[in-house]
Formats: structure tokens, sequence, C-alpha cells
């Protein structure tokens, strides 16, 4: 049987003349942060003091002794890295055991026999760039960094959200396997269904020994009682199994997600063979499909899960950490699951980052997270010579079979933004002609997708329109990223299109106070002081968020935790705007993914989650927006004939909807104008549209009156002009601290009372403390109404605090 020797522990990393204590897996920063050889670069201005760790060479060494590459009855020893990071010269002894110029791989080295000092050499990914640019010439590039001529993770280099900190090392698991006469090289299990039962054709790869080539190997698989046996051809098996009365996998909110032990087991001819391998992994069964007809609309993208259109709930993701190898399988399991509490029901994994570990595939397979996973390119144009062809093939493979037993992962993309931008960013002409990436997308991707994973749709990139007929961000034609709203225009505009799918959209806030406080330790905190601006990457970043909030309320002057609150509050009202209006629109419009869940380091950014784990308001208000019902009200008109705000009642269950909804046209001062109750009868998976009566509409021109709906718990606001033309009324409320019921020791419960409108309200838990946390975010109040909210890690928390901390819309 294959034995396994993890070599994970007494690793060196040489700096200068010394040696440090290096951990395998990790990166150079982290073992020099340890060391206290570098400063924190996610504190306050540090970042730039540690750019010199990017542009040198590192090397890892370790001895392997005897005893570890000792046959010991074993043909066979191998030296496995998951993951080089990334440009390395593998030895042991001072025999070259090979090199490696890609992150994304695994690699392994034959090394019977041999044992020694083992040492791995990275060079400087600039340098490893540089050479490879020297060879395939020049391509544009948004950034001006050169992450295009490596297969690294892009955003190592930096983006608009994350920081220049270009990593080094071994950042996965390494180990040496010893095996005789055959090894199972590859499994590959198609997983379907039909008819209530359940196919895996398992496709088996094997690789032998000199010593092997000429015996006689079976292969058996068993998964859920059934069992089956194929007689290895050479180095091929094949081998199907049909599980009857399957229990389906369902995406969350749509089903359960059973999960199925799948076990493969290599063994030689003959009775009574002890195995020499064996591979298990957990699958379930569902079929995926991605319904591009075309429509009087244009051309649909829709997923269709077991034969169920699916409007798509999702967040963009990208790394959890700048230093990847730090991402914990725990740390997966927090951020997806807060990820699946907010109501999505698909992660899209962003070019720019990393295949994940499979820890966060597992996860997502658990909670019936759909996972999208983009091949890595992102916002360049890439070279599609050697040496790059070759190793964009292998990384390709390596991953698809890798993944491709998670029944979470539902559609592999080719790319991220790069279509869109050889057509509408210049490149074409700057190209003239150069290879930038197209023949990776439009041909050798599908071609390996089509060849080891049959079973999933790919993609060609996001956005695409499906062919170059059509602009490839063309909204009514497959997929469509809309940034011009967060970087020209006000929120409300995304309200002017019905995209067929929305995969990129955001709007930016600063991260929580607490986190500011850690991150920017003693500054004095302003949206424009040195730390609050080194930690905003977005071109025009902090321009993009005033003229946004300019938009809605009069700023405040020389008011940090005012202008906090109101960035965060139009980041929130930016996303839920898009998302109501697009999911009053299904089924023209099939989904969207919000830019973005989370963060790698603590900065202003489109994120519901910030770099230290702690939760804006836009995550809470992904929770309202993407729950299974929905009561939104849209401005403007619904067709001819019609006038004014329209209801739309969404009904994403599987069960119907009888939603009495109560209409009331109030006054600023709480008055109520008219009232109007209608009984809306929505069925499963569907949204029912009509136009407020005109008797409810507010008047536009008095700016002292607004609408807002309510059914079964659920509100929605319309005021017809901007919050500073409003004339709200000077909010009041009163505030009491209460222990919980059932007497929870760690949490208190905050009872607001409102005595006018008291609009957008929020409770800032971090600012009672850096880990309180509070179980709502914005909500507004109506004359005599009541919130209670819930907080946790503030128990001393007394009412005085809690106001502190407790924000609301005030008038201009």
């Amino acid at each position: 049987m294959r034995e396994v020797v993890q070599l994970t522990e007494d690793w060196s990393l040489r700096h200068d003349e010394s040696q440090l204590p290096a951990q395998v897996p990790g990166c150079v920063h982290t073992d020099l942060l340890t060391a206290g050889l570098i400063p924190d670069p996610f504190l306050g201005v540090n970042e730039p003091e540690v750019a010199w760790v990017g542009r040198r060479a590192w090397t890892y060494v370790r001895d392997v002794a005897a005893t570890d590459t000792a046959e010991e009855g074993h043909e066979r020893t191998d030296l496995v890295f998951d993951g080089l990071d990334t440009a390395a010269t593998v030895t042991l002894d001072g025999r070259e055991l090979g090199r490696t110029r890609n992150m994304h791989r695994r690699h392994r080295f034959d090394v019977t026999g041999h044992h020694g000092p083992l040492k791995v050499d990275f060079a400087s990914a600039y340098d490893e760039a540089a050479s490879v640019r020297a060879l395939t010439g020049e391509r544009p590039n948004v950034y001006p960094e050169p992450f295009q001529y490596i297969r690294k993770m892009a955003s190592s280099f930096g983006w608009d959200w994350g920081p220049t900190l270009v990593t080094a090392g071994i950042w996965r698991p390494v180990r040496l396997e010893r095996w005789s006469t055959a090894r199972l090289a590859d499994v590959r299990p198609l997983v379907t269904v039909e008819g209530g039962t359940g196919r895996v054709e398992v496709r088996v790869e094997v690789e032998r020994t000199e010593a092997g080539t000429d015996r006689s190997l079976t292969v058996r698989a068993t998964v859920a009682g059934v069992e089956a046996h194929a007689a290895v051809d050479g180095t091929r098996a094949v081998l199907t199994l049909d599980v009857p009365d399957v229990s389906l996998w369902w995406p969350r909110g749509y089903g359960a997600q059973p999960l199925y032990d799948l076990e493969v087991v290599l063994a030689e001819d003959g009775a009574g063979a002890e195995p020499l391998d064996s591979w298990q992994r957990r699958i379930g069964f569902r079929n995926v499909e991605l319904d591009r007809s075309e429509d009087e609309h244009g051309t649909g993208f829709t997923f269709v899960v077991n034969g169920v259109r699916v409007f798509v709930r999702g967040v963009n993701w990208i790394p959890d950490d700048v230093f990847p190898s730090r991402i914990t399988p725990e740390r997966y399991r927090t951020r997806l699951r807060q990820t699946a509490d907010a109501g999505v029901d698909l992660v899209r994994i962003w070019g720019g980052g990393i295949y994940e570990d499979d820890a966060f595939y597992d996860v997502c397979d658990e909670l019936g997270l759909m996972v999208w996973q983009d091949f890595l390119f992102a916002c360049a144009a890439y070279p599609e010579e050697q040496p790059l062809r070759g190793e964009v093939e292998a990384e390709a493979r390596d991953n698809v079979v890798r993944l491709m037993p998670h029944p979470s992962l539902v559609l592999w993309n080719g790319n991220n933004e790069n279509l869109w931008g050889f057509r509408d960013w210049d490149w074409e002409p700057a190209l003239a002609g150069d290879s930038w990436g197209g023949g990776y997308y439009l041909d050798l991707l599908p071609r390996v997708v089509a060849e080891l994973d049959p079973t999933r749709p790919y993609t060609a990139g996001s956005p695409w329109s499906g062919s170059w007929d059509h602009h490839p961000n063309d909204p009514a034609h497959g997929t469509h990223h809309s940034w011009e709203v967060w970087n020209r225009r006000d929120y409300a505009e995304y309200r002017d299109s019905v995209p067929r799918f929305v995969s990129e959209f955001g709007w930016q806030a600063p991260p929580a106070m607490a986190t500011l406080r850690r991150a920017l330790p003693g500054e004095r905190l302003a949206p424009d002081s040195p730390g609050m601006l080194h930690h905003q990457k977005a071109e025009d970043g902090n321009g993009k968020l005033n003229r946004g909030l300019e938009r809605h309320f009069v700023p405040p002057e020389d008011d940090f935790d005012r202008w906090h609150y109101l960035t965060q509050v139009v980041q929130a009202r930016a996303i839920a705007a898009g998302i109501e209006h697009w999911r009053s629109r299904w089924p023209v419009c099939a989904g969207t993914i919000v830019w973005q869940i989370n963060d790698c380091w603590p900065v202003s950014s489109w994120a519901a989650i910030d770099g230290d784990g702690r939760l804006k308001p836009l995550y809470h208000e992904l929770r309202r927006v993407y729950a299974d019902r929905l009561l939104t009200l849209q401005p403007g008109t619904d067709g001819p004939g019609t006038d004014g705000p329209v209801l739309a009642v969404v009904n994403q269950a599987a069960e119907p909807w009888q939603a009495p909804v109560t209409l009331r046209r109030m006054r600023a001062d709480g008055t109520e104008v008219a009232r109007l109750v209608l009984d809306a009868a929505v069925d499963p998976r569907s949204v029912h549209r009509r136009s407020v009566p005109e008797e409810l509409v507010p008047d536009e021109r008095s700016g002292k009156e607004f609408l807002v709906a309510d059914c079964g718990g659920l509100r929605a606001l319309h005021l017809p002009v901007p919050d500073k033309d409003f004339a709200y009324p000077v909010p009041r409320y009163d505030v009491a601290v209460e222990s919980p019921v059932g007497g929870d020791a760690g949490s208190v419960e905050v009872v607001v009372t409102a005595h006018t409108l008291v609009r957008d309200l929020l409770l800032q838990a971090d600012r009672l403390g850096p880990d309180a946390v509070c179980d709502s975010g914005l909500s507004t109040l109506l004359p005599g109404e009541q919130a209670r909210l819930r907080v946790t890690g503030a128990a001393e928390a007394g009412a005085n605090a809690v106001r502190a901390a407790l924000y609301c819309v005030e008038p201009a």
C-alpha cells in the first residue's frame, strides 16, 4: 500500500547569512513576521517597507533522512509538492530534481534511493516575469505590475482592494510517497442522474513502476453500497456504478445536500491481493445545465439544477488573506457559514486569486453553496506562447481533475474581463495581432473541460455575451459587469437596465470602526488621513465614495464618525437597489453576483465582511434582499399606461405565497395620508408586480411624503426625493438595555422605541467593544414602533454607551 511521510517540520529559511525557522505550508513574509524582521504590512503605512521581500531570491532547506526515503519493500519514492510559489529550483543532495514556474500546480519528483539536504530555491517573481516578458513581448494590463507573465496569484501584485505583497514559499503541503507496482495517478468521477438513478462513471489513470509494467491490475469502486470492478488496460480503467433511488444534492434553499462516500481501490489481480493504493472523496448526485437560449430579450444565462431554474443569489470571492497559506479549514468554514447565512447560494471564485483548498469546496458541498470557478486570468492580455502555454494547460488539467468530485462546483469560467478588455480597453490595436489569451478562453480551456469534466458547463469569460456578434459586456446577452454606476453614476441608475445575469457589481464603504482602529493605531481618523488613504486602493476611491454620498446626503464637515456611517449606508442602499430591481425582473434577469463578500486585509472596499472578519451593514442588507421572500417598491413606471412606483413581491421559495400587503402613504411627521391592503398571490419561484394605486403615490413636490409597504414582517420604503431634500424630523427615540430571554450572560438586548420617523437606524456594536456583534443592520422605524437588537460580546454595556453607538439619518 502507498505510504505517505509528511515533510512539514524542520524547515529553515535562509535570510542573508543566517537561517530562520520556516513554517511549511507558509511563505517568506509570514516567516519574517514571526521572526520580527519586518513590520506588519497590514498596519498603518507599513506595506511599502516590505516591498523588498518580493524582489529577492529565497531558499528553503531541510534534511531528508535516509529513513524517510527507505523503500522498505517499496519500489518507488516520490517527492510531492502540492504548491510551490512560484519560480523554484528543487534539489536533493545536490541533485537537481526539477524547476517550477506555476503556483497553481502540483509537482512530483522521483527521488527513489536519494536522501540528504533538500533545498528549494525561489527566484523573485519579478525576475521570473521579466524573463518571460523578454521572450513573449509586452502585453497590455490594467495595473503596472507584471502578473500576466507568471502563473501566480495575480492579486499578490496588488489590486484595487489589495496590497502589493509578492509572496514566495512552499504554500501548500509537501510529502514523500512510497509505493510499488502502481499508484492511482488521477481519478475522475463523472456524476449524473437520470430518472432517480445516479450514475458514477469513474475514469482512472494509473502510473506504474518499471517492475509493475506487465502486472495485471484491477480497480474496485464503491458508493452507496454499489460496487464495480474493472481491469486496468495499460494505465487506464473505466468503472460505472448505477445507484438506484439516490437523494439529490440541491443548492441551499432548494433542498438538502446529501453526500455519498466514493472509494476507489487499486490492487493486483488475484484473490486476496493487498491494495496498492486507494482514493476517497464525497460526491453528490445532481445535474447542472446552463440555459443560454435566445429569446425576445436577447440571450439568456440561467442555471438549471436538477431541472429547476434558479435565480442566483451570489457573491464574488477573493483570497481571504493576501498570504493564503494562513487560511485554515476553520477560517474557510467561518467565512462560508457567514456567506450562507446571508442568503447566498453561489460563490464565484474570481480569476485573480487561487484555486482554493479542498477544504473550501468541502464546506460548499455541505452548505449547498454553488461554486462558479474562474480559471485564473484577470484584467490583462496573457501571452499564449511558451513557456506559459504548457503551464496553462497543465494547470487547467490538474485543477479540473482535483475539483470535479465536488457537487457544489457548477461552472467553469475562462477568465475575468479579458474578452471585454480586448474589445473595449484599447488592447486590440496595441496588440497588433499578438496573442492575448483568446486562444485559452475560446479553444484550449473549453477543450480541457470537455475532455475531463463534460458534466459541467463552461463559459469563456465574465462578462461574455456568448459570441463576438455582440459586445462582450452587452447586458442583453449572457453575463454583464455593471461598473459604470459605481465609477460615474448614482446607484439609482442600476434600475435603468435589466441585464440577463449580473456577475459583477458593487459599491464601496470603509471597514468597521474597530477594524480601522486596529489597522491604523494612533491615527486621527479622517477620510483623507494618511492611513485611510493608504488603505484605499481604488482609483479615486474616496472621490467616488464622496460623490455617491453627496447625491443623497449633505456631506458632514469634519465628522469622521458621521462620514463613516453614511458611506456604509450608501453602500448597503446601492447594493439593495440593484438586487431588488433585478430580482423583481426574474426570469429575464437570472442572477446577481455581488462584488464582493470578503477582504484579504483591512481596507476600504466593496466587501460585506471586512478584513478583520467584521460584518458591515451591507452584510445584513444582503440577508434581507437575498431572502427567499422579498418585498420591494420600485420607482418609476412599469410600462405603458402606468405611472408612479411599482410594488414587486418576490417569492423564491418552493411554496406559494399568499401575501396581504399593507401600503401606507405617510408624512414625515408620522401622519398617515392613505392606506390600502392588497392581496398578492405569488406562485413558487416567481414575481408579482403591480403599479401602486394613484391615491397611495407620495407627493414628490412636497418633500414630506413617503410610501411604506409591509407584509409578514417584511418592509419596503419609497421616498420620491433624495434624503437631503426630504423633511426628516429630528430623530427621537428611547434606548433600553435588557437581559435577553434565556439569560445568555454574554449578550444583551437593546430595545429602541421610536417617537418619530427613524430612518436607517444602525447599532455599530464594535464601538462597544472590538468583539461585540449585533444581530441586525439598518432598520427604519415609524413613530411608536420598537426594535429589539441582540448584541453579543458587550454584556456590560449600558444605555448611554449603546446610545453613543447608535446612528440614524438626520435632517439636512
